[in-house]
């Protein structure tokens, strides 16, 4: 099955922006629909924003609509999270991960998705 590294976190200023990306090996990367969750500190994982195999349909969480845009390039197994206006609290890790099945909010159990090791967010006030 597909493995997956994401890359692109670090430390920024409050307003800024950061591109994540999600690089998957090993698999048929069309064959999977992609998410993005995160994790702050002391807090249960959260739905970020998702992607059908094709990247014609996507949705992001009303918590980061109109600043998080998701998005794939198939050509080089990629998945991107392009991160605008950041806040303070958008700092968590970010973990993409990978399911054959799309849904705009996804509700599968964690162990379904093939996931990443995550990336470090830090958005400073």
């Amino acid at each position: 099955q597909v493995q997956l590294v994401e890359s692109g976190g670090g430390l920024v200023q409050a307003g800024g922006s950061l591109k994540l990306s999600c690089v998957a090996s090993g698999g048929i990367f069309v064959d999977y629909s992609m998410y993005w969750f995160r994790q702050a500190p002391g807090k249960e994982q959260e739905f970020v924003a998702s992607v059908n195999w094709g990247g014609g349909i996507n949705y992001t969480a009303e918590s980061v609509e109109g600043r998080f845009t998701i998005f794939r390039d198939n050509a080089k197994n990629t998945v991107y999270l392009q991160m605008n206006s950041l806040k303070p609290e958008d700092t968590a890790i970010y973990s993409c991960a990978a399911y054959k099945v799309y849904r705009p909010i996804p509700t599968f159990p964690h162990e379904r998705y093939v996931w990443g090791r995550g990336t470090q967010v830090t958005v400073s006030s």
